[in-house]
């Protein structure tokens, strides 16, 4: 864990779903930039400078704004990223596999950040939303799935993932879960596989209605469902709101 002497003042964050946790600890003002991707909340991108995407920053611009520490993860930068990050400042890389691994990073915000109290209650409800949520999927019965993130080519969430993870729990059984990461998938891969669902998500790309009726033609024993990307693969505060979309999203199948 990360250790100041003094008070962290000036924070970039290069990882849209922890810029989103910072400012539900309080720390809005304490942000000088953000990336193009950090979204929530909306008023961000008018207010921070943009020190580029996720896979693509700046440096000069990150090296203006002068830093206290900059905020990476290890999914969403790149190593070289990383590497510029820390000729500037102290830089913390997040690594997130689970529901425990986004409480653990929310609690060393709260250390890191002098805001244990606020970090606490989001941990607190996020277990109570947890637990809620277990309860409701109890009984529900388990379908295979294949989860799409990109197209041209064909990409799917496998195992070793946050998002296999957020499947799991919502008893999606994973027809990709015995790869790693995110691989390839041919369309004539996925119709012999012949998963139950096959949800596309909105990011990184932005999968439309035009994609599961492209889908529906060759695959139809599969029914294609869009689904907020935001909700499987966010691990922030934005998980305080997943768990009613995934119930949502359970009544509507």
């Amino acid at each position: 864990m990360l250790e100041f002497n003094r008070e962290i003042k000036r924070i970039i964050s290069l990882v849209p779903s922890q810029t989103e946790l910072l400012v539900d600890l309080g720390l809005e003002d304490s942000i000088v930039g953000v990336t193009k991707f950090c979204i929530h909340p909306k008023n961000l991108l008018k207010t921070k400078t943009i020190v580029g995407g996720t896979k693509n920053i700046k440096i000069d611009k990150i090296k203006g704004l002068q830093p206290d520490i900059i905020l990476c993860n290890k999914e969403e930068n790149t190593k070289e990223i990383v590497e510029a990050c820390e000729k500037i400042a102290t830089t913390h890389v997040s690594d997130i596999f689970t529901l425990d691994d986004a409480k653990e990073l929310i609690l060393q915000y709260g250390d890191l950040f002098s805001c244990k109290m606020e970090a606490s209650k989001i941990v607190q409800e996020l277990d109570f939303k947890i637990n809620d949520f277990k309860l409701f999927i109890k009984n529900k019965k388990e379908r295979t799935v294949a989860y799409f993130i990109w197209k041209n080519p064909w990409m799917v969430a496998a195992n070793n993932t946050f998002i296999n993870h957020l499947l799991e729990l919502n008893k999606f059984k994973n027809i990709y879960a015995n790869q790693e990461r995110y691989p390839e998938i041919s369309f004539e891969t996925l119709i012999k596989d012949n998963p139950e669902l096959i949800l596309l998500s909105s990011e990184p790309y932005p999968f439309k209605e035009k994609h599961c009726l492209e889908i529906k033609k060759s695959a139809h024993n599969s029914t294609p469902i869009l689904v907020d990307g935001e909700f499987f693969s966010w691990y922030g505060s934005r998980l305080l709101k997943a768990f009613d979309y995934f119930k949502q999203l359970h009544n509507s199948i």
